[in-house]
């Protein structure tokens, strides 16, 4: 029997669980296809950003997790094209055929049309964001130092972050943390210089989508940090080293972190009525991208009304792309059997967000928690889906000293040289 093609694009949590899957199954080869050669762990890459962890402490090469799985391969290369009448995908490097496709893109940061802010916000989507970020973060300190005026040095050291979700209040929280612990120690030449960490969002509440305790808990943390909160106010522009708020007033800063919106990638090639709302992919309640029969979206990247407790579409979260991985993978196999394959449910098991050290906040379906216990089960549940032992290991290892020294050693400004 002839083996079917399976093509992954995207090795993100929808994608990988997927090709996990269907490792060593009788009826699929698997192709990944991702222009990184590594799985990285997108709810911690704040901490990379802030200098707490390392980046290979939450990435994992694809070729070494699939070492020994007769039927998984990985391809280097970003999507250009997809033609699903001839059956096949172009990539940067290369045209792949297949027999099933599954697109798990995920997204990337969503500007509103902001060409300002576009241009000289600050993401944090990607390993590289979160690097590019540590060393503006780090560079704006150390210009901060030779600065004489007084409030050119604070406007150095402002911080704005666009976004009030848990991206947001997390990197909030961390670089309350760090100026408080570790600023004055690193940085004596500016000791006792006011700076200001601002936090913008155009909801009502921080933490949007979390139940009132939640937000009320975040709010409260953050103000005894000393992070200052703006709500119900989005971030108009960017311009001349200021951001500009709808109501008018600015905030003097070089550094606008945004965590505000997300937009999912773009597919070229998929027919413009299979995308809807956020460019989501609209797919049926297999996940099947809506007028194809082989052809699949996954997790953040699709658009799915058919689950009955969410007709208006899942959130865009981990869990849901992870669970969409798990089904697809034995649907596909029931298919090839000639069975009835399963419609997609998306079972909600909560969500959390970490405020700051000792401060964390658990929504779960019956229940709410906060405070040390509800930080250990976010450090807890975030080492879990860490790719690989020895990852998990130094993960938990660095946490550990990190939180007993208040002063983790990765400060490191690096800047490769670009071709």
């Amino acid at each position: 029997m002839a083996k079917k093609k399976v093509v992954i694009v995207g090795g993100g949590f929808a994608g990988l669980n997927l090709a996990k899957k269907l490792t060593d199954n009788p009826y699929f080869d698997v192709l990944l296809v991702d222009k990184n050669n590594y799985h990285f762990f997108p709810p911690l890459i704040y901490q990379v950003a802030t200098a707490f962890i390392e980046p290979s402490n939450i990435s994992y090469p694809f070729r070494r997790m699939f070492q020994h799985k007769n039927n998984l391969r990985f391809h280097l290369g970003g999507l250009l094209r997809v033609d699903t009448a001839g059956n096949y995908i172009e990539t940067e490097t290369g045209n792949i055929s297949y027999d099933y496709l599954v697109l798990a893109l995920g997204t990337e940061s969503n500007y509103f049309g902001m060409e300002n802010v576009q241009k000289g916000a600050l993401p944090m989507k990607t390993i590289d964001d979160a690097l590019h970020l540590r060393n503006c973060l780090l560079l704006n300190i150390e210009k901060a130092t030779r600065i004489s005026d007084l409030k050119e040095r604070e406007k150095a050291l402002n911080v704005v972050i666009a976004g009030g979700g848990p991206t947001g209040v997390e990197l909030a929280g961390m670089l309350a943390e760090m100026g408080r612990n570790v600023g004055a120690k690193d940085y004596p030449e500016i000791r006792g210089v006011h700076s200001n960490i601002y936090l913008v969002d155009a909801g009502k509440a921080l933490l949007g989508p979390m139940s009132k305790k939640s937000q009320e808990e975040a709010y409260k943390v953050l103000q005894e940090l000393g992070v200052n909160i703006i709500l119900n106010t989005p971030v108009k522009d960017y311009a001349n080293g200021e951001v500009i708020l709808a109501d008018g007033r600015t905030i003097p800063t070089p550094t606008l972190i945004w965590a505000s919106g997300v937009i999912a990638r773009e597919v070229p090639g998929l027919p413009a009525e299979n995308i809807g709302r956020g460019r989501r992919v609209l797919v049926d309640e297999l996940n099947r991208v809506k007028g194809t029969q082989n052809v699949f979206a996954l997790g953040d990247l699709c658009f799915q009304t058919s689950d009955p407790a969410f007709p208006n579409g899942h959130p865009q979260l981990a869990q849901v792309a992870i669970q969409q991985g798990v089904l697809l993978a034995k649907n596909l196999t029931i298919m090839e059997k000639g069975g009835q394959p399963k419609p997609f449910t998306y079972n909600d098991k909560g969500s959390m967000a970490i405020i700051s050290k000792f401060k964390a906040v658990v929504d779960l379906p019956k229940a709410f928690f906060k405070g040390i216990f509800a930080w250990f089960v976010w450090l807890f549940i975030h080492i879990i889906p860490i790719a690989g032992y020895r990852n998990k290991a130094k993960l938990a290892y660095n946490w550990f000293w990190s939180f007993i020294t208040n002063d983790p050693t990765l400060r490191l400004i690096i800047r490769p040289r670009k071709p």
